[in-house]
This record gives C-alpha cells, structure tokens and sequence, in this order.
C-alpha cells in the first residue's frame, strides 16, 4: 500500500498557508486552518490506508484546526480520528470539554461535531481517521472518549494505541483482504474503549472478544522468550479462565498452543535469515524464542518450512554466503 506524501517545502513561504490548508481539509476532512506564525513552518502530511482506516503522520508549526458547523455541512461527518501525538502539545475542545495531549497520549474527535484543536508549538502527530460505522458504538457513546486524554502506554488505551503504532509501521506490506481485517480489529478496540469508558463494557460483545484477544496476542508476544508460558499463565494475566481462553482460539479455528507455535517459528525464520556474519547460531534462535529441545525446533521448523533451519539460514544468506 503506497503512501502519498504532501509537503509545502518546495514553496516560497508567501504561498505556504493557503496550499496547507487545502492539504489538511483534503487529506482528513473539511477543516479551517489558522496559523501562528506570519512565515509558516514547512507542513509534511505523509498519508496511506489499511483497509477503511486512513493513517497520516502529520508535522507542521503551530497553528489551530477548526471543525465548525458549516464544514461539518460541507461532508466528513461520519468518521472519528484517534490522535497519537509525539511531538508537542495539543489542546482538544470539543463537548464542552478541552483535553491536553503530551507526547505518548492520544485524543479521539468526532468529526460530526464542532471541535477545535490548537498546536501551540511545533508538533509531530498520527492520526488514524475511521468510519463510525465500523466501531458500532452511538454517537453520544463516542462522547465518551472524545476530548479526553488517553495514556498510550497502559490498559485498554495502551493496547489501541500499540495496535496502530504498529499497524502505521506496518501499513506498506499488507494486502487488501488483510489491511481490511486489521482495520475492523483497530475499531473494535475503539469500541472497547468506548463501551469501558462508559462504565458498561460488554463481555458477550463480538468486538469485546475480538479486543481480548488482541490483546493476549500483544502479551504473548511479548513473552515467546519464555518456555513456561503456558495457557494457565496467560488466562490468569487476563483475568479469564483457561476454558474462555481456548474458546477464543478455537473461535479463530486454532489453539493456543498452536499459535505460540507458529508465532515462535516465524520469529525464527526471520532470525536465522539474518546475513551472513551477523546471524546466530540454531540453537541460539531456539532457546532465544523458547525452544527447549533443539531436535523438536528441528522437526517442528521443517515441518512447518519444508526444510531444516540450517539449509533455511544457508538459502536466505545466499550463494557463498553473500546475502
């Protein structure tokens, strides 16, 4: 999936305000533009898809977008935006409520109704623009979460916010079918954060159990070093029984122990494709990933592969080791 990136830095600054401005409105949504400073900054808008979900990296100076009822006339008004701010401060007015985003936190806004938001300083933000219709949650239960504050590094919000960093990371190698399944599951975490927020969150809810699992998935990752990671041990780092666990697999037409299986040997394949000179030895992969017995990561990797992990690490180096 390609990325289009927008710049004004090939502009005389005389002309800077008025093409940012129709970059912004045109990248996200029907939006006045208001800038800080009388020789504007240069503005970079870098802007790709993952299915229905719209991620752009945003830099510029200080300036403030508005969302009044007049551009919410003009269309836009059935998508929310998640913010994740990295550089600067922002304040979000919307609801009645103003929000102070820092670095590593995010805001949500509602593109159906008035907002303001003000970057007093130069800033550098994501933003992940959704269609309301996938989150599935009202628009008074999305005033929930707009103009507050999330930390991205904890909890519901903290796995949100890990999905899309990584899913903007990752946006250029999915294929269309993919893109458009991580993007329902990044509105199902949304929506969990939504109905959590309200105080009323739905276990039975498709999407509740879509975002636990998302979120046992981050987790295991996490922890594939571990050769005591077990199903036991993951249900209780969840607050689930180990009988819910597994019907969350089994849901996905899978185990738990298959895919900490699968997971493991994926992160060695890419270990072992390692150049020449910098890779490790096998068995360092395996017990690096949790193996404990050599021979089964041997069997296990040339069942999965149809080769051993030697001839895999011999075949991604290259003839003669040269890559």
């Amino acid at each position: 999936m390609l990325s289009l990136v927008s710049t004004t830095a090939a502009l005389p600054v005389t002309e800077r305000a008025d093409y940012w401005h129709s970059l912004v409105s045109g990248t996200f949504i029907p939006l006045d533009v208001a800038l800080h400073e009388p020789e504007p900054a240069v503005g970079t808008i870098v802007s790709r898809h993952v299915g229905a979900l719209q991620i752009s990296d945003v830099e510029a100076g200080p300036q403030a977008v508005i969302r009044s009822r007049r551009r919410i006339a003009q269309g836009g008004g059935h998508y929310v935006t998640v913010t994740l701010q990295h550089r600067g401060t922002a304040r979000l007015t919307q609801h009645g409520r103003q929000a102070v985003a820092v670095p590593g936190t995010f805001t949500c806004s509602d593109a159906g109704r008035p907002y303001r938001r003000e970057q007093p300083d130069e800033f550098r933000f994501t933003a992940f623009r959704l269609p309301k219709k996938d989150i599935g949650v009202s628009d008074d239960d999305l005033g929930a979460v707009t103009a507050t504050v999330f930390d991205g590094r904890s909890g519901t919000a903290g796995l949100l916010a890990g999905y899309l960093t990584r899913l903007a990371e990752q946006a250029p190698g999915f294929d269309a079918d993919t893109g458009h399944r991580l993007a329902l599951t990044a509105a199902d975490l949304l929506a969990v954060l939504v109905r959590e927020r309200q105080g009323r969150p739905d276990p039975h809810a498709p999407e509740a159990a879509r975002g636990i699992l998302a979120r046992i998935k981050e987790y295991v990752r996490r922890h594939l070093a571990d050769p005591g990671l077990t199903p036991e041990r993951i249900a209780a780092a969840h607050h689930i029984s180990v009988r819910h666990l597994h019907r969350l697999f089994e849901a996905e037409g899978t185990s738990v122990g298959r895919w900490i299986h699968a997971e493991r040997l994926d992160r060695c394949r890419r270990d072992l494709a390692r150049r020449a000179g910098t890779g490790p030895t096998v068995s360092a992969v395996a017990q690096s990933w949790g193996f404990v017995s050599p021979s089964h990561f041997s069997r296990s990797f040339r069942a999965a592969y149809g080769m051993t992990p030697r001839a895999w690490q011999a075949a991604s180096r290259g003839p003669a080791g040269t890559g």
